[in-house]
């Protein structure tokens, strides 16, 4: 890794980011450390404050290569609207995409607004459908993500999602100034360690 990309992981606070989204991963998580980001900072996407999930599906694929550099090293695009027939319904995941140090397929569910628990439920269903139909036999099982405005942490707490393999993430399509964003990631990381401590306290009890 070169000095410019080094700094590019130091600027947009990388390290701690993952080290929030790490805090939703428990000892029974399907979900390898290190593996996602929370928040995901989108502002290569030049998005205007009201927009349509279509509009980001076409941002993601405009500006891929930034994309998957925000996801992490290792990731690789498969599909976008990937087609599922369950019980003759047609159901479409947003994007698909391939780890390959992990071995594993990763969904991808782009959501406005905050996060609802009928989501969770959306993205179990896709993950049983890609295990059963997609997962070759020398693969992990799939993970999922699901990328919102905005979240309840609590509530994803609450539903303890990791353990089926799926990821909370909130997503920010501006990169808000350093100051700004070192105040607001100091605050998650915060609420992170505060939230893994009432976690370690409840399992000793």
């Amino acid at each position: 890794m070169g000095k410019r990309d080094c700094r590019l992981l130091v600027e947009r606070k990388t390290f701690e980011r993952t080290k929030i989204a790490n805090t939703q991963i428990t000892k029974k998580s399907k979900i390898p450390a290190n593996t996602f980001k929370d928040p995901y900072i989108f502002d290569f996407f030049d998005l205007k404050n009201a927009y349509p999930e279509k509009d980001i599906e076409t941002a993601i694929l405009r500006d891929l290569e930034s994309f998957i550099l925000e996801l992490g090293k290792g990731f690789s695009f498969i599909e976008r609207q990937k087609r599922m027939i369950i019980d003759d319904i047609d159901y479409h995941l947003d994007l698909l995409f391939y780890h390959r140090k992990l071995k594993r397929l990763v969904a991808i569910e782009l959501k406005i607004g905050k996060f609802l628990a009928k989501y969770e439920g959306q993205m179990k269903l896709y993950l049983k459908w890609l295990n059963r139909y997609e997962r070759q036999p020398d693969e992990n099982q799939p993970i999922g993500l699901i990328l919102c405005a905005g979240d309840s942490r609590e509530q994803i707490e609450l539903l303890e999602m990791d353990k089926d393999g799926i990821m909370v993430a909130e997503y920010w399509t501006e990169l808000p100034p350093k100051k700004e964003l070192e105040e607001k990631i100091r605050y998650l990381l915060i609420e992170a360690r505060e939230r893994l401590e009432a976690r370690k306290l409840l399992e000793q009890n």
